[in-house]
């Protein structure tokens, strides 16, 4: 089941890619509750082409909840994680989705249609980019991390070094392929923000955790503090430094 839930991730956001490929509009557009990017709009259509009928119940951040309600699988949304990076032309932003069940995470996929790059896991059997398995690094000392970031720090935290890249999907797939160190969304994200690759995280070896101290995976909208380490060394000076 969990191999066929990626092949169905991995098609969705295949279908996203295309669709973004042929977009021509990067704009914020007026909608009922909010304004939206209308890529973000053309990302979210492609992707509810796939799961619609896929037998999934679906929570989306551009569209809400849709698909079959008892459904045993939810697939989490992010048609575009970085939509102020896509909007400018910045390469650094992806389609991000997450699949779990009533145990937990099964699969995930995040794709970047810039440069092609696929993080996909799935649960207890790791992470790859592309056709090759990744691991985060072995950093356990905060002072020599280079650490991603949503957000403006105050004061020095004692990393090395931070990035803001403006895709928090992104920084912690990197963490995930041992490219940065650590991530810290110091304002809040969703777990659409977040889901996908927190187990592209977790099954590179990485410590991923909120803040709050709630289970990471609660199915919803609210907003949390992600915290990810490359080990649970370097996580927990990160959640000290940034207490």
């Amino acid at each position: 089941m969990s191999d066929d839930l990626l092949s169905l991730l991995n098609d969705a956001a295949d279908r996203a890619a295309a669709a973004l490929g042929d977009n021509a509009d990067w704009s914020l557009v007026a909608r009922d509750h909010a304004a939206q990017y209308g890529h973000d709009l053309v990302a979210d259509a492609a992707v509810l082409e796939v799961l619609d009928g896929s037998g999934v119940r679906i929570l989306s951040e551009e569209s809400g909840w849709s698909g079959e309600e008892d459904a045993a699988v939810t697939v989490i949304v992010d048609p575009v994680d970085g939509s102020t990076n896509a909007s400018l032309g910045i390469p650094h932003w992806c389609v991000s989705l997450l699949a779990v069940d009533a145990d937990g995470p099964v699969a995930a996929v995040v794709l970047n249609p810039v440069n092609g790059e696929r993080y996909t896991a799935l649960a207890g059997g790791g992470a790859r980019l592309g056709g090759g398995e990744i691991h985060a690094s072995e950093r356990t000392e905060l002072r020599s991390a280079v650490i991603g970031l949503t957000g403006t720090p105050t004061g020095s935290p004692g990393w090395a070094q931070f990035r803001a890249m403006g895709s928090a999907a992104m920084d912690m797939c990197f963490v995930a392929a041992g490219r940065l160190d650590g991530f810290w969304a110091r304002y809040g994200l969703a777990l659409w923000d977040y889901g996908g690759a927190a187990l592209v995280c977790q099954e590179a070896g990485a410590t991923v955790g909120l803040r709050s101290g709630s289970p990471l995976y609660e199915l919803g909208d609210g907003r949390r503090q992600v915290l990810v380490g490359c080990t649970q060394q370097l996580h927990d000076q990160l959640s000290r430094a940034v207490a």
